[in-house]
C-alpha cells in the first residue's frame, strides 16, 4: 500500500534534496559497514554447517566444530538411569557407625553389636552403664537423630538436611564420573550428553553409531570399585574352599570370584581381607597396553601418596598372591615377584576392547553407588535424516509464505522486512554454531516458530508508521515516530516470550530444552533484526531524501 502524505503538509517536504544535506549521513554508514560485516560472519558460520565434518577438519578454511546435532537428528542412544541414592545413606550410616566405635574403643566401651537396618542405624548396648557415653557420642556426630529403641537397643537415623546433602554429593560424583566415562579422551565420544534430570536420575545420550551399544552398557552400569588385597587362600570353588574352615572364614575375610569373560563360568575363588590394602582411590592414570606376547593388559600408575603405601604393601608380600578385584570380581591374581611403588598392571583373559574400557573405568574413577538403566531407546540415523528433511521443508514453506505475505502487504517496506527476516535466520543459525548448540527436533520447531513470529515486530513496527502518515506527518518523521513508539511494544512482547523460555529451559529436559534454546537465540536476533536491520534499511531509504509518499 502506498500512503500519500496530505496536500496540508508545509511546502519543505517536497521531493527536492538540499544542496547541503547527505542522502546518508556518516553514522548510518558506520552502522551499515558493522550490520555488513556481522552478517557476511555469520553467514560463513553458517554455511560451514552445510561443510561435511571431515572437510572442515581438514580444511585450514572452514571452522572444526558448529551446529550439533541431537539425539533424535543424528541417530544414536538414549539413556535414563536411576541412581539409588538410598545405597549412599546406608553407606553414610555405616561410616557414621564405624566413627562411633572407633570413639568407645578409644574410651574402652565395646558395644554388643552395630549395624544398619532399613536406614537405619542400631546400636545394641553390651550393658546398660554405656548407654551415656553412646548417646554423647552419637550426639557429637551431628548428622543423627534420635528413631527411638527399645531396652539396651538405639536406633539413629540421618537428619533430613545430611540426607539431602548425602543425595546431592552423590548425584554430583556420579555426574562427574559418568562424563569422564563417556568423554573419555582417549575413547570417548564427541558430542555426547550427560546430565541430570530430576532428583535421582541421570539423563545420557550418545549420538552418531560411534560407539557399540553393549559396550556403551559396560560403561554406565560399571561401578568400577577397584580394590587390592593379599590372598590367603585360593581354590577351584566356594564350597571346596570352606571346606577347609570348618569354623567358618572369618568375619574380617571375604570369598570372591574369578569369572571368565567368554562363558561367565566361575574358574577360581579367593580367600582375601574383607577390607582392601589399597583401592582404586588413589590411582592417577589407567592406559591400555600389551606384554611382550602382544597380549593387552591395562597399566595403571598411583599418585605418590598410594606408591607409597602399595611399594610396602607388596615389599612385605613379596611371593604371595596379590588380587586385583573390581567391583567384587577378581580380574587376576598374579604372584608378587618384588616391591611395586607406582607402577602395575592388571592381566587377564580379555579382548583389547574390554582392556580399553576398563582402563576408560579406572581412569574415570568409581561410581559411589549402583546406577540402572530405567529407559532406553535407540534412534536409527535414518530416522534423524527424515526429520531433518521434514523440518527443513517446514521451515522453508514457512519462510516463503510469511516473504510472500509481508512484500504483498507492505510493498517495498515488506521488502525490507523479507531482508530482515533473512538476515535474523542468519544470525540465528550463527550464533548458535559459534556456541556449538544442539539442534534438536523440537528446535526445529522453534526455528520454524521463530520464522512466524519474526515478522511480528515488523507488522507492528509498520502500522505504528502508517497510523503516524494518516496523522499528517512527513515521511522521515512517520518513520522515526513509528519506530520510538513501537520499540517499547516489541521489547514487551518478546521479554514476555523470552522469560517463558528461560523457565522451560531451566525446567524442561531433553526435547523441551532443545526448543527453549532455539526459541531464546531466536528471539535475540529476532529483535536484532527489527530494530537494528530493519530501521538501518528505512535510514538507507528513504534516508534523508524528501519523498513524498511511503510504499507501505
Amino acid at each position: 500500500m502506498v500512503v500519500p502524505i496530505p496536500t496540508t503538509r508545509p511546502p519543505r517536504t517536497r521531493n527536492r534534496q538540499g544542496k547541503g544535506e547527505r542522502i546518508v549521513d556518516g553514522s548510518t554508514r558506520f552502522r551499515a559497514i558493522g550490520v555488513a560485516a556481522l552478517l557476511v560472519f555469520f553467514s560463513f558460520i553458517a554455511a560451514a554447517n552445510f561443510v561435511p565434518k571431515a572437510e572442515r577438519v581438514a580444511s585450514d578454511f572452514w571452522p572444526d566444530d558448529g551446529l550439533r546435532l541431537g539425539l533424535d537428528l543424528r541417530g544414536g542412544i538414549h539413556w535414563v538411569l536411576g541412581v539409588e541414592l538410598q545405597e549412599a545413606v546406608t553407606r553414610e550410616l555405616e561410616f557414621v557407625r564405624k566413627s562411633i566405635e572407633e570413639r568407645l574403643k578409644a574410651e574402652e566401651t565395646t558395644l554388643a553389636s552395630s549395624g544398619v537396618e532399613a536406614g537405619e542405624l542400631v546400636l545394641v548396648l553390651a550393658r546398660e552403664g554405656d548407654r551415656s557415653k553412646t548417646i554423647a557420642e552419637a550426639d557429637d556426630t551431628t548428622v543423627l537423630e534420635s528413631a527411638g529403641g527399645t531396652g539396651l537397643e538405639l536406633r539413629y537415623r540421618l537428619t533430613e538436611d545430611w540426607k539431602d546433602d548425602v543425595r546431592e554429593r552423590t548425584m554430583s560424583q556420579v555426574l562427574e564420573v559418568m562424563r569422564r566415562r563417556i568423554d573419555d579422551p582417549q575413547t570417548g565420544v564427541p558430542d555426547s550428553v550427560v546430565t541430570r534430570q530430576g532428583n535421582d536420575r541421570v539423563l545420557v545420550q550418545i549420538p552418531g553409531e560411534q560407539i557399540d551399544r553393549l559396550r556403551a552398557r559396560a560403561l554406565v552400569e560399571t561401578t568400577g570399585f577397584l580394590e587390592f588385597k593379599i590372598v590367603v587362600d585360593s581354590d577351584n570353588s566356594e564350597e571346596a574352599l570352606r571346606a577347609r574352615y570348618p569354623d567358618g572364614i572369618g568375619a574380617d575375610r571375604a570369598i570372591v570370584p574369578q569369572i571368565d569373560p567368554e562363558t561367565d563360568a566361575v574358574i577360581a575363588v579367593f580367600l582375601v581381607p574383607r577390607v582392601a590394602d589399597i583401592t582404586g582411590d588413589y590411582l592417577e592414570d589407567a592406559r591400555l597396553q600389551f606384554d611382550q606376547q602382544q597380549r593387552p593388559v591395562v597399566e595403571f600408575r598411583f599418585n605418590p601418596a598410594g606408591g607409597e603405601i602399595f611399594g610396602e604393601l607388596t615389599a612385605a608380600s613379596i611371593g604371595k598372591p596379590l588380587a586385583i578385584i573390581l567391583d567384587e570380581e577378581v580380574y587376576s591374581a598374579p604372584n608378587i615377584q618384588g616391591r611395586i611403588s607406582t607402577r602395575g598392571q592388571i592381566t587377564g583373559n580379555y579382548t583389547s576392547e574390554e582392556a580399553a574400557n576398563l582402563a576408560v573405568i579406572l581412569r574415570a574413577g568409581s561410581l559411589s553407588v549402583p546406577v540402572v538403566i530405567e529407559e532406553e531407546r535407540t534412534v536409527g540415523p535414518g530416522l534423524g535424516q527424515d526429520s531433518i528433511e521434514s523440518g527443513a521443508r517446514a521451515c522453508l514453506i514457512g519462510l516463503v509464505i510469511v516473504l510472500a505475505f509481508a512484500i504483498a502487504y507492505y510493498r517495498l517496506s515488506g521488502g525490507f522486512a523479507a531482508f530482515a527476516l533473512l538476515a535474523n535466520l542468519v544470525f540465528l543459525v550463527g550464533l548458535m554454531s559459534v556456541f556449538e548448540a544442539t539442534l534438536t527436533l523440537p528446535g526445529i520447531a522453534g526455528l520454524v516458530l521463530t520464522v512466524g513470529m519474526a515478522v511480528d515486530a515488523n507488522v507492528i513496527i509498520f502500522e505504528r508508521i502508517r497510523e503516524e502518515l494518516r496523522s499528517g506527518k512527513a515521511v522521515r518523521a512517520a518513520i522515526a515516530t513509528g519506530f520510538s513508539k513501537a520499540t517499547l511494544t516489541v521489547l514487551d512482547a518478546n521479554l514476555t516470550t523470552l522469560f517463558t523460555a528461560v523457565i522451560l529451559f531451566e525446567f524442561g529436559t531433553g526435547p523441551i530444552k532443545g526448543f527453549a534454546v532455539t526459541l531464546s537465540v531466536g528471539i535475540v536476533t529476532s529483535v536484532f533484526a527489527a530494530l537494528v536491520v530493519t530501521r538501518l534499511l528505512f535510514q538507507l531509504y528513504p534516508g534523508n531524501r524528501n519523498v513524498s509518499s511511503l510504499s507501505i
